[in-house]
């Protein structure tokens, strides 16, 4: 699985599958993960038990559209998917980085999240 790419992207597959291990999401405290290129990012949340997903916000949106995966893109986007949260109710997550390391773009989206209210 992990012998034909980057040794980067196998760094980040291993930290993935190892924080994958301890991470779950429940309906009451469902899983944030997020996936980011130079391109877009998007946000899922993730009850893991019924294996649906609860609510999803992506730069791919049309209304989102114009949100770069800068920080500062990053924050707006979080705080759009605290406020898809909200209005299901859901205030707890698990924040998943999916092996990505939390500084920049990811710790601004997840700032951006807490911002509305929403407690992981």
């Amino acid at each position: 699985m992990l012998q034909n790419i980057s040794e980067k992207d196998r760094k980040r597959l291993k930290r993935k599958i190892h924080i994958r291990k301890r991470i779950s999401g429940t309906a009451e405290r469902p899983r944030m993960t997020i996936t980011r290129s130079n391109r877009n990012l998007s946000i899922q949340i993730i009850d893991d038990l019924a294996g649906k997903t609860l609510a999803s916000a992506s730069t791919l949106e049309k209304e989102l559209s114009q949100l770069k995966p800068t920080v500062e893109g990053a924050e707006k986007l979080g705080e759009v998917m605290g406020k898809r949260l909200l209005e299901k109710k859901i205030k707890q997550v698990v924040f998943d980085r999916n092996g990505y390391l939390y500084h920049g773009v990811v710790k601004a989206l997840a700032e951006g999240a807490r911002k509305t209210g929403v407690v992981f």
